[in-house]
């Protein structure tokens, strides 16, 4: 029987949630697999480590350290921007993600964590730094090797 193995194609189904419990994200509630190449960097390298060595139709679960998903936060990454940053009638709302082009032209996301009268604090940390994570992963197919 074929394992998994690092330049494999795979298809899996996981269900991630936090070491709380919660869910942040769930193939099965899309109805359609997850394909990606194993090890070339597609995926978080704990998740990527975590498939290697399945067989199809196992489930598995994989406990992941911040250090090997999103990396832990960084207070650096939280900062003040002017609203004039902004398009003009941009509407401000505090817990909305943004997205916008930082200094060297690269797609940037933040999330939208007070508002004043002349600026804004933005967290550009990914929402799941400095968090564990829980994968249940099921491997449904090798798709190639």
């Amino acid at each position: 029987m074929s394992t998994t193995k690092n330049g494999d194609t795979i298809s899996v189904h996981y269900t991630g949630t936090l070491d709380d419990g919660t869910e942040f994200d769930s193939s099965r509630t899309r109805g359609e697999t997850l394909t990606f190449q194993v090890g070339v960097g597609q995926m978080i390298p704990g998740f990527d480590a975590g498939v290697v060595g399945m067989t199809i139709g196992e489930t598995k679960n994989i406990k992941i350290g911040a250090d090997e998903a999103y990396g832990e936060r960084v207070n650096e990454a939280v900062q003040q921007v002017p609203k004039t940053s902004f398009p003009e009638n941009f509407q401000f709302i505090v817990g909305q993600q943004v997205q916008g082009t930082g200094p060297n032209g690269e797609a940037v996301t933040a999330l939208i964590i007070t508002e004043n009268p002349d600026d804004v604090t933005l967290d550009f940390n990914h929402p799941l730094a400095g968090k564990n994570l829980n994968f249940e992963v099921e491997l449904v197919e090798i798709v190639n090797s």
